[in-house]
């Protein structure tokens, strides 16, 4: 089976995207949200493998008003196999992420199906000559995208959950004097040995199916990807989420319902492919594993200067308190709050717990208005 690329923009989107980019210069820029999105050509981009990377594509959506100095950006960073609409509950009119207020862009991750992905490689680069994108090439993109094509020079926050506070603490040790303020909400700096074993785990699961082949995917694996979604069901929420049954809060008849409609439901949408190669740039994501750095991590977080909020989970069986913790003792201007939560890693994206959502709202306004 041929993977499909993701169909291009429509014209008039095109037409729009130039218009912008021919007066990214101007005082101030308005960019309704759309049902589609944006694209940035990167062109050929050696990566940190060093191969060349050929027509590196990434995809961005934004949402508010550029203010005429520039100052009201917020970069809210995609999660694992997320798209832009996965995460947007808090942008918004009046959310923690207020479009009344703040310019936000949204970049896709590199393999989510958006920007540059297995699923929508051309040839050589498609099947198994994929090339790793490790977390530093994605965010220098990125950087390319705010400074090239949108005139963008200071960010006052830079934020994400999960792969998308990875990236947000590589945005803030990359580029300190562009970074104002940072949140992490139940995300790491680099990826735990516990982390390394479960991400193991989870690529085990899916990769047992019968079609993947010499290194990649040849048809769609609804066995390896059910399989998957059980085995991520299990990290993903705490012991207590499941004891005390709160899958009820969402709706769900039973467990097997649960397990059934929202996670194997959620991962059977997914590109296989596209999965295999975001638990590679989740593993290998490490602030100080580039020429910067050169491996000293405890180096690489003195050099965040940005009032950081550090946001674990206190159930979060993927990224630690501790291990924030320890990250937060080498950092100049962060301050750690745990999420008290019994929604394991998904305390940091609450599409259904109020008390949540509302402490992590208070907490991003709170930062931003100090």
């Amino acid at each position: 089976m041929r993977l499909m690329p993701v169909p291009p923009l429509r014209p008039w989107a095109i037409a729009l995207a130039a218009i912008i980019a021919a007066t990214i210069t101007s005082t101030s820029l308005t960019i309704q949200q759309m049902d589609d999105y944006f694209t940035f050509d990167a062109g050929n981009v050696v990566l940190q493998s060093g191969t060349t990377f050929r027509g590196a594509k990434l995809a961005y959506q934004t949402y508010g008003t550029l203010n005429n100095d520039k100052s009201n950006v917020i970069l809210y960073l995609t999660s694992f196999a997320a798209h832009h609409y996965d995460i947007d509950w808090m942008v918004g009119p009046g959310k923690a992420l207020d479009t009344d207020k703040y310019f936000v862009i949204i970049p896709s991750l590199f393999g989510n199906g958006l920007s540059s992905s297995p699923s929508n490689a051309s040839v050589p680069y498609n099947s198994d000559r994929w090339p790793n994108v490790t977390m530093m090439d994605n965010v220098r993109i990125q950087h390319r995208l705010l400074m090239e094509q949108l005139g963008i020079r200071s960010v006052r926050l830079a934020l994400g959950w999960s792969m998308g506070g990875m990236q947000a603490y590589h945005w803030a040790a990359l580029y300190p004097n562009m970074v104002e303020r940072l949140v992490v909400l139940c995300g790491a700096a680099k990826c735990s040995p516990h982390n390394q074993v479960f991400l193991e785990g989870i690529r085990a699961s899916l990769t047992a199916d019968s079609a993947f082949e010499n290194g990649y995917f040849v048809r769609h694996p609804e066995r390896g990807l059910r399989a998957m979604a059980r085995s991520y069901a299990a990290m993903a929420m705490s012991q207590t989420f499941y004891r005390s049954e709160m899958w009820r809060a969402s709706g769900h008849s039973s467990l097997e319902d649960y397990l059934v409609f929202s996670w194997e439901g959620n991962f059977l949408k997914r590109d296989a492919n596209n999965l295999l190669s975001h638990l590679w740039t989740w593993q290998h994501a490490n602030i100080a594993d580039n020429e910067l750095y050169r491996g000293n991590f405890d180096a690489a977080l003195r050099a965040i200067t940005a009032k950081a909020l550090i946001m674990p989970g206190d159930t979060d069986l993927y990224f630690q308190v501790e291990d924030n913790r320890l990250e937060v003792e080498q950092m100049s201007n962060a301050r750690l709050l745990p999420i008290r939560s019994d929604w394991g890693h998904r305390a940091g994206l609450p599409s259904v717990c109020k008390e949540d959502a509302d402490f992590i709202t208070a907490s991003i306004r709170s930062l931003l208005d100090d």
